[in-house]
């Protein structure tokens, strides 16, 4: 396996300011891919940048502000992309949040940031993703959707049960993609991975950092290394193989 037919390619990872979307994008630079990185502060994504340049990495990394919240925002990032580097070849749906908000007692508003993040804002960056491969005839594209363990098993902790749901819901597009892709005779790939409790950013922030302390003291944990090293794992097989769904544990994990 190879990513010798990935280099020049663009690939745009959304949420690449932090965590596995910030490990992606520079995995993706340094072997030599030509990476779109975009999220609601790009500050971070262009110091990436700047540094991967520095270290004459093969590849780069190029800053886009985008809230994918908000469907305007999608449609002009892929226009920037389509007018600067061409179209998106790769697609990483990395961007996602987590509130701790339950079923009974959670707040609509949590509720709807969740939906419209992680199961809105990925279906509209993948309909406008694979729009810009069709368009210039790439057939070999792939989309991939960072998704979770929660995907595929309903955790016994009440707060997390609406964030359950749209995991459950990026597992159902992962395989309706895959049906769709089919029918219209594409041999563009999808990917879903799906990893266990990560130590980034996204835990402090959905549950505070003393909380997040806790969980970490108590659960074995991955790194956003690992998850990345997953992603080129599935973009590396060859064309007629697609790597359908990755689940990832620690080691040491007990249930």
């Amino acid at each position: 396996m190879s990513l010798d037919r990935w280099v020049g390619r663009v690939a745009l990872v959304t949420g690449a300011s932090a965590g596995v979307g910030a490990a992606l994008a520079k995995r993706f630079a340094q072997l030599g891919l030509k990476v779109v990185g975009c999220a609601r502060n790009i500050d971070k994504i262009k110091t990436l940048g700047d540094e991967l340049q520095k270290s004459k990495a093969s590849g780069s990394v190029h800053a886009i502000k985008c809230d994918v919240t908000q469907e305007k925002e999608i449609l002009s990032m892929f226009k920037e992309i389509k007018e600067k580097y061409g179209g998106v070849d790769v697609c990483v749906n990395n961007a996602g949040l987590m509130h701790a908000a339950s079923i009974l007692d959670g707040k609509t508003a949590d509720w709807k940031n969740m939906f419209d993040v992680n199961v809105l804002g990925l279906s509209i960056c993948t309909r406008e993703a694979v729009k810009s491969m069709r368009e210039r005839n790439v057939d070999d594209g792939h989309i991939i959707h960072l998704n979770s363990v929660s995907g595929h098993s309903v955790d016994p902790v009440s707060a997390l049960h609406v964030y359950n749901s749209t995991k459950f819901a990026v597992t159902a597009l992962t395989e309706g993609l895959r049906q769709e892709l089919l029918e219209i005779k594409s041999h563009i790939r999808v990917t879903s991975i799906s990893p266990g409790l990560i130590k980034t950013e996204f835990a402090p922030r959905a549950l505070g950092q003393e909380a997040a302390d806790g969980l970490y003291a108590a659960i074995p944990w991955l790194e956003a290394d690992d998850i990345a090293d997953a992603v080129v794992y599935a973009l590396q097989a060859p064309p007629h193989v697609q790597v359908h769904d990755i689940i990832i544990h620690p080691i040491e994990k007990v249930s």
